[in-house]
């Protein structure tokens, strides 16, 4: 079992910057691949980046096509801690972000990859 606390949603302005965390209590932290997604009011829940931490390739990651530059996710496992850097974050990315994590294999994308999640933080991008 693994329980995940995200932490770091506000408000803040189109332009500014932002870094979400989660931090993981539970077991072989390492061995999860982590995640966060976002929903937005009315719209399905959506990946927005994940990484995977393995002793012969370090750093697997993937990004949704919308966040790819401005946004980069990260991990302590040391701290069994995941982060999500938003850089020059836009009114559209105003949303719910909520951390998740996996045992399956490779970076998963798919929400129904996930089986743990936590309870959401807001963030909320003014123009």
């Amino acid at each position: 079992q693994l329980q995940l606390v995200e932490s770091g949603g506000e408000l803040v302005q189109a332009g500014g910057s932002l870094r979400l965390s989660c931090a993981a209590s539970g077991r072989a932290f390492s061995s999860y691949a982590m995640a966060w997604f976002r929903q937005a009011p009315g719209k399905e829940r959506e990946f927005v980046a994940a990484v995977r931490w393995s002793a012969w390739s370090n750093y697997n990651t993937r990004y949704a096509d919308s966040v790819k530059g401005p946004f980069t996710i990260s991990r302590d496992n040391a701290k069994n801690t995941v982060y999500l850097q938003m850089n020059s974050p836009k009114p559209e990315d105003t949303a719910v972000y909520y951390c998740a994590a996996t045992l399956r294999g490779g970076v998963p994308v798919g929400r129904g990859e996930y089986d743990y999640w936590g309870q959401g933080t807001q963030v909320t991008v003014s123009s």
